[in-house]
């Protein structure tokens, strides 16, 4: 049975194991990043560690301020409380597999702030907003940088 692809402006995820159907333990999502595509700002999550699995393309990991490449079949742990962003440098749409653990992150997260980023259109989101939903789901945004 397929799965509900939810989106959050240009990305998709689509739930392949939501913490009720493991017991709490892990949430497993894919994730489609396209070229060029506008990604969420910096953030960290104190509550579950998230291991990135590369499946198709490449996508740009950076975590505490370190860029690593994902290609098809590479990963990338990222602990909690590490600050992180992803992007896609590439001319092709990159897919990840993302592991929670503990599955804390689940797909109303996700519905929340793609509903934030649809209600702005073209103009930016409201940022107070969005980090409330992120608070709610045990995301915390970064801080800027100067």
């Amino acid at each position: 049975m397929a799965s509900e692809v939810i989106h959050v402006g240009a990305l998709s995820v689509r739930f392949l194991v939501e913490a009720e159907e493991s017991g709490g333990s892990v949430a497993v999502f894919e994730l489609t990043v396209p070229a060029a595509a506008r990604v969420p700002a910096p953030h960290s999550h104190d509550g579950y560690e998230e291991t990135i699995y590369g499946l198709t393309g490449i996508s740009t990991w950076t975590v505490d301020g370190e860029a690593t490449d994902i290609a098809s079949g590479e990963a990338l742990c990222i602990p909690r409380g590490a600050v992180h962003a992803f992007d896609n440098r590439g001319e092709v749409d990159a897919t990840a597999l993302a592991v929670v653990t503990p599955g804390l992150l689940g797909p109303d997260y996700f519905r929340e702030v793609g509903a934030v980023l649809a209600t702005a259109g073209a103009s930016s989101p409201d940022f107070a907003v969005l980090g409330e939903v992120m608070s709610r789901h045990g995301l915390t945004p970064a801080r800027p940088t100067r």
